[in-house]
């Protein structure tokens, strides 16, 4: 839901003590006060506190270049940059003739520079185009106009981004060609104020930044949850039959329910996982995902398939406790207002959008949510249906044992634990990003920063893979150990994926934290649990594992005599 101006602005009035605070920095080259509340404003409908440090105006380069500057000073978790199209127009408009064509490039450098240095995340705004004219259509064609300096810029920036881990480009340019120029930027607002984005656009800008930050923290959405009649294709399938429901054929409705659902396996092959839930009788549900020739989405692309006439509240609990994620996690689509409303009013973590009534109109408004941001991509992602329907399956499978450890010996795991390397950089960042249940102090790494770690000979770091006779889960923690000092471990960053939880990993991880600490002379293990509201399941995780309490002053500390410890139970083999 994108909220007004208005709105945004109320928000700040709300109390924000309890809410988990961010440090972010914005630096602009044109008035930001209004963008400012409205990021601000848009963090607290989300449930987050900015703590925004404005920096004066047009003082991008003084305060990246000065290392005693404002910005340094405040310490930033996150610094967002917005250097306006205007700003380089009027650069651009001050070169002479044998320089436009390196406009593009100088901005460029700067940008490399500012990215490449910096130790915290870089939000940078990209381009929103102006076409001033001076050639016409021949802009597209020579590298001396301002079109083509804009158009090649962005085009870089996305590249360069792939380049600089810390770099993350705000699209700000999607929002322009989204809303239309005229929209996006008012000129007497502009000439009296140097706004150079409406008031109408800000909450759309502001939740493009905001989502970008919170993607970094861990909190996104993971499922797409899918009604089936009137939502995937057109029709009931149990009423009109297999024949008669509306899906591909060209042009008409058919057409629009094609290409819902074209996008969500895009986003299943992104790393969504896909779940159905709908009130049918599941043999009816699943034809036309076996036999209809015109169907883009398959069982295969399912991960948990729930088709009953039950409500759908208790349906998406069950989807959720086989995948075993958070209800804030989930998306849920239905074309029936009153299913809808069931699900907000029963689950109110779960995002329910509110979709038009012309099914035509579903994909624009979905677009225009961004639902589905991310911090992060690995080739790894494109597993994760396999995996949790690989999960759906051990979920049944255990039913059929009395006994959890005899359930546990049947599955034949096997985990391999290795330190960071290239290969699983990716992988480590990105769980660091998503894990927020079993986390035990949510510490969030980028890319550059595991580098830095594998690198670190302050740090011991493991990670571990799982796999069983249903599959392989691929890597599903992390450890971090800070050497303190010759005798103390420091548990840093302890973190699991749930979809491996009540398997025995938490006895096997501490298992070989102890093998490494006793081959290296440590006697003692200090771990730490510091609370959020996703990570409560884990609160008395030091203690069931044997951990004493040494906590004081508010700071949760366990303590582990290496000497006298007993290896755990486990049923996992290490390879």
């Amino acid at each position: 839901m994108i909220h007004s101006f208005i709105e945004l602005k109320k928000a700040l009035k709300k109390d924000t003590a309890s809410l988990p605070k961010t440090k972010v920095a914005l630096v602009g080259d044109r008035a930001t006060q209004m963008l400012c509340i409205a990021i601000r404003g848009t963090a607290i409908t989300k449930g987050y506190n900015f703590e925004i440090f404005e920096a004066d105006y047009n003082q991008v380069e003084y305060q990246f270049m000065e290392s005693s500057s404002d910005l340094f000073k405040f310490d930033a978790d996150y610094i967002i940059v917005f250097q306006s199209t205007h700003k380089l127009l009027s650069t651009y408009n001050k070169l002479k003739t044998d320089q436009l064509a390196s406009l593009a490039d100088n901005r460029l450098s700067f940008v490399r520079h500012i990215a490449s240095s910096s130790s915290v995340p870089i939000i940078y705004f990209n381009y929103p185009e102006i076409d001033d004219n001076v050639f016409g259509n021949y802009a597209n064609k020579t590298q001396n106009s301002f079109t083509y300096q804009v158009r090649k810029l962005n085009y870089e920036l996305m590249k360069l981004s792939q380049e600089i881990a810390n770099l993350y480009i705000c699209d700000i340019a999607a929002i322009q060609n989204k809303m239309g120029r005229d929209n996006m930027f008012h000129p007497s607002i502009y000439a009296s104020t140097d706004m150079v984005i409406s008031v109408d656009a800000l909450p759309y800008v502001a939740k493009k930044a905001t989502d970008i930050i919170l993607a970094m923290k861990g909190s996104f959405k993971k499922c797409l949850i899918l009604d089936l009649d009137n939502t995937l294709w057109g029709g009931v399938i149990g009423d009109d039959g297999l024949e008669r429901i509306q899906i591909g054929h060209g042009l008409g409705i058919g057409k629009v329910y094609k290409e819902i659902q074209e996008w969500a396996l895009k986003l299943k092959n992104r790393g969504i996982i896909l779940a159905v839930c709908s009130k049918n009788n599941e043999e009816v549900a699943k034809e036309p995902f076996i036999n209809h020739p015109e169907m883009v989405l398959r069982l295969d692309d399912i991960a948990v398939f729930v088709a009953n006439w039950e409500n759908k509240a208790d349906n998406i609990r069950k989807i959720q406790s086989i995948l075993n994620i958070g209800f804030d996690s989930m998306v849920f689509l239905d074309d029936n207002p009153f299913e809808r409303n069931l699900v907000r009013e029963n689950l109110p973590e779960v995002t329910v959008p509110e979709l038009p009534d012309d099914a035509a109109q579903y994909l624009e408004y979905l677009y225009s949510l961004n639902l589905f941001e991310t911090a992060s991509y690995s080739d790894a992602d494109a597993d994760r249906t396999l995996q949790y329907q690989v999960e759906a399956k051990r979920a049944v499978a255990q039913f059929s044992f009395t006994n959890e450890g005899d359930f546990l010996k049947s599955l034949n795991m096997t985990s391999e634990v290795r330190g960071f390397n290239n290969f699983n950089t990716p992988r480590v960042s990105q769980l660091s990003q998503r894990s927020n249940q079993f986390n035990l102090r949510t510490v969030r790494y980028t890319d550059s920063e595991i580098e830095q770690l594998s690198n670190s000979k302050a740090h011991h770091n493991l990670s571990f893979t799982l796999t069983d006779k249903y599959g392989d889960n691929g890597l599903i923690c992390v450890i971090i150990l800070e050497k303190q000092n010759n005798d103390t471990l420091f548990i840093a960053t302890w973190l699991m994926s749930c979809r491996v939880l009540r398997r025995g990993m938490e006895n096997f991880t501490l298992n070989t934290i102890i093998n490494y600490a006793k081959q290296n002379g440590f006697s003692t293990i200090i771990g730490e649990y510091i609370p959020t509201v996703k990570n409560q399941m884990v609160q008395n995780h030091y203690i069931d594992l044997g951990f004493d309490d040494i906590s004081s002053n508010g700071q949760y500390l366990y303590q582990l005599d290496v000497d006298n410890y007993k290896p755990k139970e486990t049923f996992i083999t290490e390879i």
